[in-house]
């Protein structure tokens, strides 16, 4: 799927106005070599290897806020869809549909132990609260331990085009 088509599906002038926020972001950052698998934003954004490997935070960071403000501008019109869940200056999911408390992760990529545990504690509180936790992660080429931490601690993860199918099956 490319993000186009996941728009048509949308059919949100709004998520085009995020593309293009992001458009300017991305032109404007100064770019650098390494191997990084391609991806529906990748495409999109005509973000290259060398870009991403200059400044991999960055990158990361930035394509994960557009992924879930896209995702949550396809879901928010449902009649099941809440905004975050947050405790205190917590936020334990990006929002909620139906049962599912629903994290978005353009990937991940740390295995630090301030990571998991932040994420099995997440895991913890929505369960408590009778939610499902799920984790909808664009990428596929996630650290494969930390993904198995957040299975083991809870997390109902949804990779690559699976989350797209989830997104779409959604709309």
């Amino acid at each position: 799927m490319e993000v186009m088509s996941l728009l048509n599906l949308c059919n949100k002038q709004s998520s085009i106005n995020i593309l293009n926020e992001y458009s300017v972001k991305f032109k404007n950052k100064v770019h650098t070599l390494t191997s990084y698998s391609s991806d529906i934003l990748l495409k999109h954004f005509n973000v290259t290897t060398e870009q991403i490997h200059q400044n991999k935070q960055y990158w990361n960071r930035e394509l994960g806020m557009c992924w879930q403000k896209l995702v949550i501008e396809c879901i928010k019109h449902r009649l099941d869809y809440s905004p975050a869940i947050r405790i205190n200056r917590r936020e334990l999911c990006d929002f909620i549909l139906g049962q599912d408390a629903i994290d978005t992760k353009y990937r991940i990529g740390s295995g630090d132990s301030g990571t998991i545990n932040k994420l099995k504690e997440y895991a913890q509180l929505l369960k408590n609260k009778g939610y499902r936790p799920v984790l909808l992660i664009l990428r596929n080429d996630n650290l494969k331990s930390t993904v198995m931490s957040c299975k083991k601690s809870g997390w109902f993860t949804i990779i690559g085009n699976k989350a797209l199918e989830f997104i779409e099956s959604k709309i």
